[in-house]
């Protein structure tokens, strides 16, 4: 077996940090849309990220 070079071993360390970043941000996106489904099937409104209720936006 051959051992690992410094220079594959950083690829190798790279590559895993930015797989989970994108995991990360896919999941960020998922949860929001998710809680944007929600506010808006309890009749809210989604405005800049927050979740307006029915009773605020009739007021």
């Amino acid at each position: 077996m051959t051992r690992a070079t410094p220079k594959h071993q950083m690829f190798r360390l790279l590559r895993t940090f930015i797989l989970v970043m994108v995991a990360f941000v896919a999941g960020m996106m998922y949860e929001r849309q998710g809680q944007q489904d929600i506010c808006e099937n309890g009749g809210g409104l989604w405005v800049s990220n927050i979740c307006l209720a029915a009773e605020m936006i009739n007021d």
